[in-house]
């Protein structure tokens, strides 16, 4: 038996207030929504195989993930209908959650906009429940991160109403803004806030927010959109249509110009040490960080593989980091 079949962990947190328990580690499903654009700009992972995906995702399953991340964007709506694939016949061994906000076109894979209207959400709630053929959703995210905050209590608002008629079991905000996330944390069905962090990048501020008020942290780029995994080295190149590629937005800190940015490839050798120890891959120190973190965190790595998966569920058989570990990391770090 591999190390991986030997997981099978029981290491579980609770999604925030709800009563539901997930898998200490989800899987984030945008890298298999293949490529879509926003104008010029690629916003997706390039060329996917969607049997290797269905593999993965199945994979990841019997290894003791339940907690599965999509968003009806990724892919122009391809992530939701391959995830839904995959799950089928298991729907109720799975917690899953989605996001809404970007309006997009499915035929020419472009991001068209964004709608926050209480119109639009139902729309998009009931195109997801129908892509991802399920009736319920079970943790629905805003997916506007810098949404002007005096007005997301309507949305929030109309979040509440679908949690009256069973459409969703609950909802959160991916936004990376303390300030926007108290607004949904005052919603009685809210129940997480997904927001960036990994080792390089802490986030106190926000895993205060969620600590306070028993929210769950989800945690989107746990391994710096791959640097954490040591795959890519200072002349790594990416390919055109990769998010992190040569067209990549603004908003990609990581990688520069397709490459490796120096600044984080420094970060990370100064403490990849203490990541590999006890026998850890890179990536697997990166996630055991997370949960070291708090006890709120939940990271959602991406994926394109069964290797992958693989790889990143080995991570529990190890658990988290120690408090000593996690202050050399924060002193190399300079925080």
């Amino acid at each position: 038996m591999s190390a991986p079949d030997r997981l099978r962990s029981a290491f579980t947190r609770r999604l925030g207030r709800s009563d539901i328990q997930i898998s200490a580690m989800g899987l984030g499903c945008w890298a298999i929504g293949g490529p879509f654009w926003s104008g010029d700009t690629p916003v997706g992972w390039g060329e996917v195989d969607d049997e290797e995906s269905v593999r993965a995702i199945q994979r990841a399953l019997d290894l003791g993930v339940n907690f599965f991340d999509t968003a009806d964007v990724y892919g122009t709506g391809h992530s939701e209908r391959v995830l839904a694939r995959a799950l089928a016949g298991r729907r109720d061994r799975v917690v899953i959650a989605t996001k809404f906000g970007n309006t997009f076109d499915e035929t020419t894979r472009q991001i068209t906009g964004s709608d926050a209207s209480r119109e639009y959400i139902r729309r998009a709630c009931e195109a997801s429940l129908k892509r991802l053929n399920t009736d319920y959703i079970d943790l629905y995210h805003f997916h506007l991160n810098d949404y002007d905050p005096g007005q997301a209590g309507a949305v929030r608002d109309a979040l509440e109403g679908l949690v009256a008629e069973g459409k969703i079991r609950h909802y959160g905000w991916s936004t990376d803004f303390p300030e926007r996330a108290r607004v949904f944390a005052e919603g009685p069905n809210c129940t997480a806030i997904q927001h960036q962090m990994n080792v390089l990048d802490d986030a106190g501020p926000m895993v205060a927010l969620c600590e306070r008020s028993n929210l769950a942290s989800i945690n989107r780029g746990p391994l710096a959109m791959g640097l954490l995994t040591g795959k890519y080295r200072a002349d790594s190149k990416l390919a055109s249509d990769d998010v992190r590629g040569d067209r990549s937005p603004d908003w990609m800190k990581y990688f520069k110009d397709g490459k490796p940015n120096p600044e984080w490839l420094s970060k990370l050798e100064a403490i990849r040490e203490i990541l590999t120890s006890g026998g850890r891959t890179l990536a697997q120190g990166a996630l055991a960080w997370i949960w070291g973190r708090s006890a709120q965190t939940i990271p959602i790595p991406g994926f394109r593989t069964v290797a992958q998966v693989e790889e990143n569920c080995a991570a529990s058989t190890s658990g988290p980091l120690s408090a000593e570990q996690m202050g050399e990391i924060d002193a190399l770090l300079g925080r």
